[in-house]
């Protein structure tokens, strides 16, 4: 019989636990919150300080049941729940449902699931922090007010599963004014004159600077021709060639959002599946009896802070020096914490240095390898020594007209041996090397060359880019990011083409009522001066109820005002060119929650849909009679098959091409390379140069 009941959130946490403490301690599982505001009506009582009602969530009873039942077996009851907000509160209810007295020492801590941190947590128990669990509350409660208020309206208004929160509402908007941006954007003319140089065999790239010292932008082709005709010759001289050596840092270890973001980057994950994954990796994975079992392999997931423990700075030092040798050691660049960030938790990284990502991936799926080895490979180049660049700037001159020549070198790659961050624009890091020149040379020019351009509208955000805006700014914290993308998108208020978001006519509709009678949900300072607040709660400066009512009675007065003057608005369905096969009435484009599909205008008395398909081009190479589209999978990946399914069974998840082989007369698809996009074959091994 054990002596101690330890509760955490989930099974697969309870028995690494379990293993860890050994026979006195019995380890359940909660299955995250048990008590919560019911989903049937608001249950905050706003006359009496904003009381919340709880209730026990409804299938959570024989849960709840089972650990009374262990309670009341063992001499103490330990909560475990996860190291935030959310897993206080969840503590707190536990404690509440289970009679335990919230100021005694039940409430362990810990930020990675390994024997010593588990081990180490049970020497420290605490009570409860109610700041934490009034932060949570306060938001909870605050988000509750907004939602089942303004929602119902919504319905009402314009149609039913709407919803408008502060978070998701400011999001959308943040979306919608890309849009119009994007829309509002007016291009402008510019040029630029590009060369070709050679030194004997050897060639290499310039650009047009500027004349006598000064740079130039070139605007029309007027201003590009002047700048021609003072180049009657093909030779320049070189005037002057600089050349330095740069130190560049490594990234800092992974914070919720940045792997959110380099996951987006590198692996192409959605924030949601990042987030899936990484929970995975923390509570642990079954490395055999021999490596230790179930062991959690990354810490906790939610976090703002790039700080490390000093064990895990030791255990990388020493691996990085066993590995690569002593140069290849530095110092971790430290980074002063934003005001915005709460610093509760390391930063995401490897529970072991130790355990490099080869040694795992017989043990791993393809995509905790995957997402493993990116938050390994941070960490460890994070405490690496700067990569050294030699640079080389050559300014080559013609009357008075200058041009100039770039070329870098990696000298010494330090932690760019191990990981180089990504970026939006997936630019390759590489040598890009100059011929050995000296000033005074002569240097021919083989080719000069204009080019016109047009500057470009801001890009639609990317879910990486919005989660980064979205922090930069101070909206929402780790653990809100990923599901209110998922919301905004479930809601049908934006859609991502070609991974990017882009705003429905719902999204629009709906931002616009919010903008018209509660400005301040919408409105960027309030956001972010709320979530403030709550920060503040959490440290014990301030009331979560003084903050809810500070809010709430302007918010009522707005309420009462949009009940009566806000307009019915109807979304009428956009006619699809074509009749229902089964019934003869037009089909309509509606839109759902995976985005637009086609419906019969006779709803409900016949419910026919179809997808809306969209045609690439290309003839079917199976059946030779139908077409080619672009369908989604239920998981919303891009696929390719035949517009006469079922009746041809053609798929692809690579983009077919109009022209067979040439070599087998077999399908052409196009596949994604390192270098751009490359054409291969299906059935033999022919391959095409990758394009840009």
């Amino acid at each position: 019989m054990a002596d101690y009941l330890v509760i955490v959130e989930s099974p697969a946490k309870a028995k690494t636990i379990e293993r860890y403490l050994g026979k006195k301690y019995k380890v359940k599982a909660s299955m995250g919150h048990i008590r919560d505001l019911p989903k049937s009506q608001m249950g905050v009582d706003v006359e009496d300080h904003y009381t919340p009602k709880y209730i026990t969530i409804r299938g959570k009873g024989p849960v709840l049941k089972e650990l009374k039942s262990a309670a009341k077996k063992v001499k103490k009851v330990y909560l475990a729940a996860d190291p935030d907000r959310e897993g206080e509160a969840i503590a707190w209810h536990l404690a509440h449902s289970l009679n335990i007295d919230e100021n005694s020492d039940c409430r362990v801590v810990f930020n990675e699931i390994t024997k010593d941190a588990i081990k180490d947590s049970f020497k420290h128990p605490r009570g409860i922090n109610m700041d934490l669990v009034d932060a949570q509350q306060g938001r909870r409660i605050l988000d509750r007010l907004v939602g089942y208020n303004i929602s119902p309206l919504l319905w009402k208004k314009v149609k039913k599963g709407l919803s408008a929160g502060r978070v998701q509402s400011v999001a959308v908007k943040m979306i919608i004014d890309r849009e119009r941006e994007i829309e509002n954007f007016e291009p402008e003319e510019y040029w630029s004159i590009d060369s070709i140089f050679a030194k004997g065999k050897e060639t290499f790239d310039g650009y047009f600077y500027g004349i006598d010292g000064k740079k130039v932008k070139l605007s029309n082709q007027t201003e590009v021709e002047e700048v021609l005709r003072k180049l009657p010759e093909k030779m320049f001289n070189v005037d002057k060639v600089k050349k330095k050596e740069r130190k560049r840092n490594p990234s800092l270890p992974f914070t919720t959002s940045s792997l959110q973001q380099e996951a987006a980057r590198k692996l192409n994950f959605r924030a949601r599946k990042t987030m899936m994954v990484a929970q995975q990796l923390y509570e642990g994975i079954d490395l055999g009896k021999k490596d230790g079992g179930i062991t959690g392999l990354i810490t906790y997931m939610r976090t703002d802070s790039t700080r490390l423990s000093e064990t895990a700075k030791g255990e990388g030092r020493e691996y990085i020096t066993n590995k690569y040798g002593k140069e290849y050691l530095g110092q971790q660049q430290q980074k002063k914490n934003d005001e915005k960030a709460q610093d509760a938790h390391e930063a995401v990284r490897p529970t072991s240095a130790f355990r490099d990502p080869a040694s795992l991936k017989s043990v791993l799926s393809r995509d905790q390898y995957r997402l493993y080895k990116l938050i390994w490979d941070r960490f460890i180049a994070s405490m690496m020594a700067p990569a050294i660049m030699d640079t080389m700037t050559v300014h080559l001159g013609q009357n008075g007209v200058e041009f100039r020549a770039n070329g870098s070198k990696i000298k010494f790659k330090g932690f760019m041996k191990v990981y180089i961050e990504g970026n939006d624009d997936n630019k390759k890091e590489e040598d890009k090397l100059l011929p050995e020149i000296e000033e005074g040379m002569q240097i021919e020019a083989q080719e000069i060359k204009p080019n016109q351009h047009f500057t470009q509208p801001p890009p639609r955000y990317t879910e990486a880019r919005l989660v980064k805006t979205m922090e930069e700014k101070g909206i929402g914290r780790p653990s809100t990011y990923a599901p209110t993308l998922d919301t905004i998108q479930r809601r049908g208020y934006v859609t991502l083409d070609n991974k990017r978001f882009v705003p429905t006519e719902l999204g629009e509709i709906v931002l616009q009522l919010v903008k018209e009678f509660f400005p301040e949900i919408i409105d960027l300072d309030f956001t972010v001066k709320m979530e403030s607040d709550l920060d503040a709660v959490e440290e014990g400066q301030t009331n979560w109820v003084d903050i809810i009512d500070d809010f709430y009675k302007d918010f009522e007065k707005r309420l009462d005002k949009a009940e009566q003057e806000m307009e019915k608005i109807e979304i009428r369905d956009e006619p699809a060119g074509e009749d229902c096969e089964k019934c003869g009435h037009e089909m309509v484009i509606k839109m759902g929650r995976y985005g637009k599909f086609m419906a019969c205008s006779n709803f409900p008395d016949c419910r026919n849909t179809k997808a809306i398909l969209k045609e690439i081009g290309v003839p079917c190479p199976k059946c030779k009679k139908g077409n080619i589209v672009e369908r989604k999978s239920k998981k919303r990946r891009t696929f390719y098959g035949c517009d006469q399914y079922p009746e041809c069974d053609f798929l692809s998840w690579d983009k077919p091409i109009a022209r067979p082989c040439p070599k087998c007369e077999s399908t052409l698809v196009e596949k994604k390379a390192k270098k751009g996009t490359q054409i291969q074959c299906v059935s033999c091994d022919y391959k095409e140069e990758p394009q840009q």
